[in-house]
């Protein structure tokens, strides 16, 4: 994780998989450089976790691939 971010001006939003009553989701912002900071949608001025953008990618094309399966 990357530490120290100022997150009060990012954009967030849900993933196309999210239900339709919004609970349980995770929000991702994009246009940090590097960075991808990932927050629980019900909680939106709780903590976000912010991860390397190459660490985020690969967790994404490996959840892909288990949707897949």
């Amino acid at each position: 994780m990357i530490a120290n971010f100022d997150l009060s001006g990012v954009t967030w939003r849900k993933s196309t998989y999210s239900g339709p009553d919004n609970g349980d989701c995770v929000e991702v912002a994009d246009g940090l450089p590097g960075a991808v900071p990932v927050r629980d949608s019900k909680n939106p001025g709780g903590p976000a976790l912010v991860f390397p953008e190459h660490a985020w990618g690969a967790f994404v094309e490996g959840m892909k691939g288990r949707a897949r399966s």
